[in-house]
């Protein structure tokens, strides 16, 4: 697996969320992969720090750097990745590991590894009061993904456990630099037929405690960033069909 951490102004929480992953992981075959990406604060001299010290058996540590913005950061981070699965996670842990759990009860209840999971706020089962203004950007925002892009999914900003080949093929054709950027990839996705599983999980309490990092400017630039995907609906449905049809074939 290669777990892949955006990394912007982290430095208060980038240390214990790499060493939570390094103890549930020890002795397994799994990569952390920390993308800094234009922190003003200590997360870059810390992700020095961490890898200078590392010594967790089967568990290797890869720091990069792209340039700011939550999007870039992934992409990079995807495009370095070796996993058979990759996630797609934020630099606070906020679900714990709950993600990573459901994706593999599916798999033991199903007999197969779904190409695509999010953890999701969305799923009726989860637990995720993040208050009343939080609540209502949130549904906002999923409205207005419905009505322009059509899409399914209950929460694209959740977590992401992709099949690593379908995403390393997929990503270079993803623009998105932002927080839209696993939208964009929710939306491709599903454009070319994969249908996401959401998987439940529970906000951690940290997490909840802190005020959200996506500002009402961003919802309005993520709105119109939705135009902007459906304009480019058929490039993204190509671009994950050939990628999905390129992992079939592997199999």
């Amino acid at each position: 697996m290669s777990i892949v951490i955006p990394a912007h102004n982290s430095g208060a929480v980038l240390p214990l969320t790499v060493r939570r992953f390094a103890e549930r992981f020890r002795g397994q075959s799994v990569e952390i992969i920390v993308v800094e990406n234009g922190s003003t604060d200590d997360t870059l001299a810390i992700c020095a720090e961490i890898a200078d010290g590392w010594d967790t058996a089967g568990v290797s540590f890869v720091p990069l750097r792209s340039d700011k913005g939550m999007g870039n950061a992934l992409r990079a981070g995807a495009l370095a990745s070796r996993g058979s699965r990759v996630l797609l996670t934020a630099d606070d842990l906020p679900f714990g590991f709950d993600d990573i759990d459901g994706a593999d009860g599916v798999e033991r209840e199903t007999g197969r590894r779904p190409a695509v999971v999010i953890g999701s706020k969305a799923h009726p089962d989860s637990v995720a009061d993040r208050g009343l203004a939080r609540a209502v950007m949130t549904r906002s925002f999923a409205i207005l993904r419905r009505v322009i892009l059509g899409t399914r999914t209950g929460d694209p900003q959740g977590t992401f456990l992709v099949d690593g080949e379908l995403l390393r093929a997929l990503v270079p054709h993803l623009i998105e630099s932002g927080f839209l950027f696993t939208t964009e990839l929710d939306y491709a996705v599903e454009a070319a037929g994969i249908r996401p599983v959401e998987v439940p999980i529970r906000l951690s309490g940290e997490h909840r405690a802190h005020p959200s990092r996506v500002s009402a400017g961003d919802v309005v630039r993520m709105a119109k960033g939705l135009l902007s995907l459906r304009r480019r609906r058929s490039t993204l449905r190509s671009a994950a069909s050939a990628a999905g049809g390129a992992r079939s074939s592997d199999r």
